[in-house]
Parts: structure tokens; sequence; C-alpha cells
């Protein structure tokens, strides 16, 4: 695994185009978060992951990881649905990997030429699998391919944290595509910000959501 590569020239472009972001960039600073070197592990950690808490998901994903290492599609394949549900995954999610490993072994799904693609490309090729979403190939496109561009509008956290950075009660698709012509070509950068902000990387900051009942 490495890390989210980027620097002093697009957190410079990010802070010249939004002052508030500024701020926040300023007093968050560099954000080291990690990436999946091998697209493969990527999708599979991807289907482990979904619809359960990181704790569980980390669990199965290491207790896989220890036991095979380097983890490809001959090894699923070889690996069988059984022992692959051992792990603690589902049966679905097992079903949705045996499937993804043996399109890839076949050839049906060419990895090498999926990095070659367009974000555009990626996340069509990609969201085509089952157990893949679009959200799941936008994650993958930024943790694992590290391409620049990607803002999320189906990412609860993303959606939170600009709610708190500028104080929206509420994000429409209009408005949050004004942000993403303000922040590209580097959304994938300003992300990370809105991300830690939702987290609770300053304390001060808070959510402006509209309340149920409208209050």
């Amino acid at each position: 695994m490495s890390y989210f590569i980027y620097g002093d020239k697009e957190t410079e472009y990010l802070k010249s185009k939004d002052k508030k972001l500024a701020g926040v960039i300023e007093k968050i600073g560099h954000i080291d978060r990690l990436c999946y070197d091998d697209l493969f592990e990527a999708v599979v950690n991807s289907i482990i992951g979904q619809q359960i808490s990181t704790k569980a998901h980390q669990s199965v994903w290491k207790k896989i990881k220890d036991d095979t290492g380097k983890l490809d599609a001959n090894t699923i394949i070889s690996m069988g649905r059984e022992k692959l549900q051992a792990y603690g995954t589902t049966w679905r999610k097992v079903d949705y990997i045996m499937e993804f490993a043996t399109k890839v072994q076949y050839g049906e799904c060419n990895l090498e030429k999926i990095k070659e693609m367009t974000d555009e490309e990626v996340i069509a090729a990609l969201s085509s699998l089952k157990g893949v979403g679009t959200w799941t190939a936008e994650m993958i496109l930024i943790f694992c391919l590290q391409r620049q561009n990607v803002f999320s509008y189906g990412d609860l956290a993303i959606l939170r944290g600009v709610r708190m950075v500028y104080h929206h009660r509420k994000i429409d698709r209009k408005l949050f595509e004004k942000y993403r012509r303000r922040f590209s070509p580097y959304c994938s950068v300003a992300s990370l910000y809105f991300w830690a902000v939702a987290g609770g990387a300053i304390p001060e900051m808070k959510d402006y959501a509209v309340q149920k009942g409208g209050q």
C-alpha cells in the first residue's frame, strides 16, 4: 500500500480558488490516506467492506491476507466458495468475488486496460461488475488508481463536509456541480479535506443539515 499522492501544486491551486477551503487546508495540513497498489485487491476489498463496520471489514480482510499474501484471481478461484465464506463474508459477496475473479482469469475483465481508461470509462467498467456500484468505483478511482479529479455526490461524508465548510443546510446536485467545477482538476484532493472535516478534524465546525421536521 502507498499514500495518495498530492502536494503544494494541488493545494495551492485549491486555496487560490476558494478562501474557505484554503482555511481548512491551512488548519489541517497534509493528509496521508492509504491507497491500494493492486486493482484486483482493491475491488475484492471494496466488495467485502460493503454494509459492514470498519472493524469487521478489517478483520475479514486481515484473515484473507494473512492466509494468502498476494491476492489474485487464481488464488480466489483455487480457494473456492466455502473457504472464502469461512473468513466471515456473506454468500452473496462470495458469489460477487468469485464471478469477478473468473472474469479476470478468462480475460472478460482486463484490469490493465481499465487502468488506462478515463475516469468515466473506469466507472462504467467497474460498475458493470456485480457488487460494484458507482460509489465503489469512484472510491477505487481515488484510492487505487490515484485519479486526481473525483468528487462523489453519492458520498455522504463529502456532502457533510461541504455543508460544514460552507454552512449549507442541503446540497442538491446543481450546487454540488458548482463546487465540482470550482475544485476541478483536483477534486480528489478537495475530497480528502471534506472527509477530514466531516470526521471532526476541525472541532468548531458543525453540520448545518436540515433536521427532521424542518427545524
